[in-house]
């Protein structure tokens, strides 16, 4: 395997810089141990159009998270943690069995807190034969120096920019520093790989696009995340605005995010994003705030090559 700048007995690896050992337990704050654990591999067809075509996104969901967010819609793996731990051969041959399916890309979402291994994994699925694209989807909250260990490997980063406002960040993900730490690891995507570049059929085959959810009572958080984009990137970077907002896990505990997304409320940013004269941007229909479109973490897809093992949950 390859050699990393990271201790992970006194793991800096995120923002939190918690310093937690993560060779025993509690480990650290993202809850996980130096082996990447991961809940489900699947086809995904959900993304933004130029990642998920017509032939879906090749998708691996990990487990544990540096953020834990009070409405996530994926908390089973994020915050409870469960999930198939996996050796770092398993998982270049789950990203391998994914390219077997004729998906367009590799898409790895909250892979941060396992970058080691992630990286051996795709250092040894390139040596073995993986050309897809391999996209970073990520909740923003990573460091440049983490980052940097992707550059080359990674040919689409599709980031969140959750939150602009300190004291957001700190209510709804115990994290002041959110953004601080999110226009820096954005900044260093967009170094990495440039420009959108896409095929043919108007697929992504490189560039960034940064995924922002409009959330309740918040729109003029969301205003000036778009403005710092504009000020930023120009119009050189793609924006997801999401409207997919549905209150689960712990949201009912934090008015008003104890709600859906008014109508009103994103059409305003949508507004904001066109006023800006921003045009490179995906939105999404009202349909779209459901939980009916969160997969069904039961570990499917994931390669084992010692099916003996016994799962850990």
């Amino acid at each position: 395997m390859y050699l990393h700048v990271y201790d992970l007995t006194d793991c800096t690896l995120c923002p939190r810089r918690c310093h937690g050992d993560r060779t025993r337990p509690p480990y650290g704050y993202c809850q996980s141990g130096t082996a990447p654990k991961a809940a489900l591999a699947s086809v995904h067809q959900y993304e933004e159009p130029p990642i998920s075509g017509t032939r879906g996104s090749g998708t691996v969901f990990f487990s544990g998270c540096a953020l834990r967010c009070v409405f996530c819609q994926n908390y089973t793996i994020s915050q409870e943690n469960n999930g198939v731990t996996l050796t770092t051969e398993e998982l270049a041959d789950t990203f391998l069995s994914l390219q077997e399916k004729q998906v367009h890309n590799l898409n790895l979402v909250t892979a941060g807190h396992f970058l080691p291994s992630v990286v051996d994994a795709l250092r040894l699925a390139k040596e073995q034969g993986l050309t897809l694209p391999v996209v970073y989807n990520s909740s923003g909250y990573e460091t440049v120096e983490a980052l940097s260990l992707l550059e080359g490997l990674v040919d689409i980063y599709l980031p969140d920019c959750k939150y602009y406002d300190t004291a957001l960040s700190a209510k709804l993900s115990h994290c002041p520093d959110y953004f601080f730490h999110a226009a820096k690891a954005i900044g260093e995507m967009v170094r990495q790989v440039g420009e959108a570049v896409f095929d043919e059929n108007g697929l992504m085959q490189r560039g960034v696009i940064i995924r922002h959810m409009v959330l309740p009572s918040a729109r003029e958080d969301s205003k000036k995340i778009l403005s710092w984009i504009k000020e930023t990137f120009g119009d050189t970077v793609y924006v997801s605005l999401l409207r997919q907002y549905t209150p689960m896990y712990l949201a009912k505990e934090f008015p008003p995010f104890h709600r859906k997304l008014t109508t009103f409320e994103y059409e305003d940013v949508v507004d904001h994003f066109l006023s800006l004269g921003l045009t490179h941007g995906f939105r999404q229909e009202k349909s779209s705030a459901t939980s009916a479109y969160t997969p069904l973490f039961d570990g499917s897809g994931l390669c084992r090559r010692a099916t003996s093992r016994k799962e850990e949950s």
